[in-house]
């Protein structure tokens, strides 16, 4: 079979195959929004679609793509490995790889994490965090965020605060408390009964791109050791560079017990994830000989994705690419952030590196007022589809909404963003932003319509 040959005969059947065979719904939703393009080449921060239109990427793939798609040096490094046929997932083993990736990330996590566990995922590493922290505590009880999200498999999803990804999946894993996202209060008095075995937290939430007040993480840090808790960070999507430090936690300066990496260890090529952890717990896991294998992943050490691990760090440090995240993003907030005087619909841009969120919210002039209303009954959240549609549509940059019925647009890029990207970024949001101001007008035209399917869509499910 010649996998290209293949997809060149039957790329025009992508959606339908979805349809049939995949997730039908998925299908429906894209073509609803015009999202249903066909994207034929990838390259850095662009994507290319089947007319020859580049498009910028503030997707990447959800955040796995820091280093932008296709990078040359993590391509080589994975072909060569599968070259080389070298032994491969022998298991009974200790290779080379696994052991060479665990040495370089061991030189860029905070102070104190020694140990490594790979896995296929962020939600995989966070399942192992959780076990992990109560093997080590001989404590049951997990404290999360309100809002939080940590993954979909059971465990993660038990402390992920977002109802939307929970309904209809309950019940699930007991001894799981919440807390409000930046409340201390709320975090010490669940803390104080000291039967917890850990607090996980994003250091900045994903959904919503909601960042702590200053002393939040570095307090809850202490709080947890005051009560014999482990702190678990979630950098599954903040970590590696994606906001301006190697790992978020560095803006306050907080060491946590455990931390969770995934999304952009690998460049983007194979799917990889990691626990960082302090020897200790570690060893509380794997005490004996008898328990060396009593927690562990059947592909995670696999090949492919330690040599792109290897390689997407080397790329990281040799392109400066965590300091472009910083330099470039920093900008890019700045600029987009000094368009809330002028827009009453734009009510904040915040961030940190290439991790941006653009809040809107209802206006106070009487015609933006009646519209906004209009939307937001039909389906609270339309709003952010008017800007992500004509940013894609009319500015070919593919972004997406910050969370479910949240009137957040956010942007992941690549951390290879240039200058004229910001420019793109910059006079497209500006563009789009301006035009959503015009009642009635084009944006808002799309809105109605919108508007019309998500009502009808509710009737359908409740008829």
């Amino acid at each position: 079979m010649n996998i290209l040959e293949l997809i060149e005969q039957r790329h025009e059947e992508a959606f339908t195959l979805h349809e049939t065979y995949l997730n039908e719904q998925m299908v429906k939703v894209l073509k609803t929004i015009g999202f249903d393009q066909r994207y034929v080449q990838a390259q850095g921060a662009y994507l290319f679609d089947d007319k020859g239109e580049r498009y910028l990427d503030l997707l990447s793939g959800f955040g796995v793509f820091a280093l932008g798609r296709n990078h040359p040096q993590v391509v080589k490094a994975i072909t060569d490995v599968l070259n080389a046929e070298l032994p491969h997932l022998v298991q009974l083993d200790a290779s080379i790889l696994s052991g060479l990736l665990a040495e370089k990330l061991a030189g860029i996590v905070p102070a104190g994490l020694d140990k490594f566990f790979f896995a296929n995922s962020g939600a995989e590493a966070v399942e192992a965090a959780i076990k992990f922290s109560r093997c080590a505590t001989g404590r049951t009880k997990i404290i999360y965020c309100d809002n939080g999200y940590h993954g979909l498999t059971m465990g993660s999803l038990s402390a992920t605060g977002d109802e939307y990804f929970r309904d209809g999946f309950g019940p699930f894993l007991p001894n799981f408390v919440s807390v409000p996202f930046g409340d201390l209060s709320a975090l010490e008095q669940a803390l104080s009964v000291n039967d917890i075995a850990a607090f996980i937290v994003e250091p900045i939430q994903g959904h919503g791109v909601f960042l702590p007040p200053d002393d939040y993480l570095s307090e809850a840090a202490k709080l947890c050791k005051q009560h014999g808790a482990l702190l678990i960070a979630d950098e599954v999507q903040t970590g590696l560079g994606r906001t301006g430090r190697y790992w978020a936690v560095e803006h306050w300066n907080v060491e946590p017990d455990i931390l969770c990496m995934a999304k952009a260890l690998s460049g983007g090529f194979v799917a990889s994830g990691a626990v960082a952890c302090k020897k200790w717990i570690f060893e509380k896991v794997f005490s004996r000989m008898d328990r060396a294998v009593v927690h562990g992943s059947t592909f995670s050490k696999n090949n492919p994705a330690m040599a792109a691990g290897l390689a997407t760090l080397e790329v990281l440090q040799q392109e400066r690419l965590v300091e472009n995240a910083r330099e470039l993003g920093e900008r890019l907030i700045a600029d987009l952030k000094s368009l809330v005087p002028d827009y009453e619909l734009l009510h904040d841009v915040r961030g940190k590196g290439m991790m941006i969120g653009i809040e809107f919210g209802e206006p106070k002039s009487l015609s933006l007022k009646t519209a906004w209303k209009m939307l937001e009954t039909a389906n609270k959240g339309l709003f952010c589809q008017m800007i992500t549609i004509p940013l894609l549509k009319n500015h070919r940059i593919l972004s997406q909404t910050a969370g479910h019925s949240m009137n957040i647009v956010k942007f992941l890029p690549p951390l290879i963003l240039t200058e004229d990207d910001n420019k793109w970024i910059v006079d497209a949001v500006t563009d789009v932003i301006a035009d959503a101001h015009k009642v009635p007008g084009s944006v808002w035209n799309l809105g109605k319509t919108l508007a019309s399917q998500a009502i009808k869509a509710r009737v359908a499910s409740t008829g």
